[in-house]
């Protein structure tokens, strides 16, 4: 008697075996939760296009910080809203600035929080660009490099874990690894926004953080959405230059890059999850178009699919409470 063909077929599943057989896992210590920090006391007000996430005032961290390490979110990155601009972007590496004024009340609140500082003057110039500006507007890059420098020597002095540079200047890692290893840091690590595509996804942030260009846009300076080789050249001079980790931004459209970007280094890779995919779920979800716990944990589990090591993500406190819930 011969042996029947063999036909492949489907598992069968139930809720525990489904555990046992998935290929990737998503869990809290995955999220890496961005802020928003703002001048005064007391204050806590909701961004408008962003439901859910908060400006909130330096004395108002402790029971945020709180709440997040007992979620199981242990890496946070603040933003910073100072009270005051000017064309080069001083309050981005003021020694009391508002950005480090949040890292020692977060070091102070929960010392074992992971703190990664975003290094760019976009949020502190009075033009909004990501550099100082020539008579005709273009950035500077060069000058621009010394101050990104001055910035993460500022961040870790004030006790920053990791800086991660978002400016797109060229040669911003190598110029803000050899300020650091100078400054008596050479231990402290640098997570490069390597691919940063000029994205039209980042408009509720640019609201948050009150960081709109005043004219033109940042074109010059990130990269072309159509562009997917690029993304490996720019993540190897990144590499080239010292860079410990690389991010690729934003994260829903762009999971081809992001794939490419880790098939082909191998080197830890964040995914940014950024402020345009969350105000899409809220909104959808407001008007009960779509199931927001499961479109969400669907993300971002598609993100550590394709190959993020990390994902920094404005949901992360519901999807740690929802992951909690699964267990």
């Amino acid at each position: 008697m011969g042996f029947p063909e063999y036909r492949p077929r489907r598992m069968r599943i139930n809720d525990v075996s489904r555990g046992l057989i998935r290929e990737t896992h998503l869990a809290a210590e995955d999220f890496i939760y961005p802020f928003f920090v703002c001048p005064g006391e007391g204050v806590r007000e909701e961004v408008p296009s962003m439901p859910g996430v908060f400006r909130t005032s330096i004395d108002m961290l402790e029971k945020e910080m709180h709440e997040l390490y007992e979620l199981g979110i242990t890496k946070v990155m603040p933003f910073g809203i100072p009270s005051e601009k000017d064309e080069v972007g001083s309050g981005a590496y003021a020694d009391d600035g508002i950005v480090q004024q949040a890292v020692r009340a977060v070091k102070a609140a929960v010392p074992g929080m992971y703190v990664i500082c975003d290094v760019c003057l976009c949020e502190y110039t009075s033009h909004g660009h990501c550099g100082v500006l020539d008579e005709t507007g273009y950035v500077k890059n060069d000058e621009t490099l010394e101050l990104l420098a001055k910035t993460a020597v500022s961040q870790v002095r004030a006790g920053a874990d990791m800086v991660a540079p978002s400016d797109m200047m060229d040669g911003r890692v190598g110029a803000i690894r050899a300020a650091l290893d100078e400054a008596g840091f050479p231990n402290t690590p640098i997570l490069a926004y390597s691919v940063k595509y000029a994205s039209g996804y980042y408009g509720p942030f640019r609201d948050a953080a009150d960081s709109a260009p005043a004219f033109g846009d940042r074109r010059a300076y990130q990269m072309d959405p159509a562009n997917a080789e690029e993304a490996l050249r720019e993540a190897l001079l990144d590499i080239e230059e010292g860079a410990d980790m690389l991010m690729v931004k934003p994260a829903l459209a762009y999971l081809d890059v992001l794939r490419a970007v880790r098939d082909e280094f191998g080197y830890p890779t964040v995914a940014y999850n950024v402020s345009g995919e969350y105000a899409m779920v809220k909104a959808a979800a407001a008007n009960g178009w779509i199931d927001e716990r499961r479109v969400v944990l669907e993300t971002l589990l598609s993100m550590k699919r394709a190959g993020a090591c990390a994902i920094l993500t404005y949901h992360a406190k519901d999807a740690a409470r929802w992951l909690a819930e699964e267990c």
